[in-house]
């Protein structure tokens, strides 16, 4: 059953960023066309660029699911089994800090820039903030699950590599 809902949460992200993704190269390209008729519409500049930080976002997120981040592992394979789920009970630990770290500095940012209005387009500063905070979320449960697999013993210390090698 929390197989199922983690696989319909991913396959829910996937397709939201898709969304984003699309509706930033329509905005991109609705810029493009309306500058060549001399007639820019402002906004598409701005909206873009929120739109980009929240595709950087949901793209993190992907890649953190998929386990396609850039992952160095030399020296951790040079130990034994046990040390290496020690080391990745560690390094997970750490990056679950990060998400902590992310979610506090990006609600500050949020509140700091929550009543200052965007440029060109009536909404909150703060919509270009509010990717921190979901990336942290994520990358706290994330590192928090990974931790717990490498805890248990239940997760593959070389599953990175093998899949990159294939």
């Amino acid at each position: 059953m929390l197989q199922r809902i983690v696989s319909l949460c991913d396959r829910a992200i996937e397709a939201l960023a898709v969304i984003v993704l699309l509706a930033m190269l329509v905005t991109v390209m609705l810029g493009v066309i309306t500058r060549a008729y001399d007639d820019p519409l402002i906004w598409t500049d701005e909206l873009s660029r929120y739109l980009l930080v929240w595709t950087a976002a949901l793209g993190w997120v992907i890649a953190s699911r998929r386990r396609v981040h850039i992952r160095i592992t030399f020296f951790v394979d040079m130990l034994p089994k046990m040390l290496r789920h020690g080391v990745e009970v560690l390094l997970q630990g750490a990056v679950a800090l990060f998400g902590l770290l992310l979610i506090w500095q990006g609600a500050e940012l949020v509140e700091r820039n929550y009543d200052l209005e965007a440029t060109a387009m009536p909404i909150s500063v703060s919509w270009l903030y509010i990717p921190l905070l979901l990336i942290g979320a994520f990358v706290l449960v994330q590192a928090l699950a990974e931790a717990a697999q490498a805890l248990t013993g239940r997760m593959r210390v070389q599953e990175f590599v093998t899949e990159v090698i294939e």
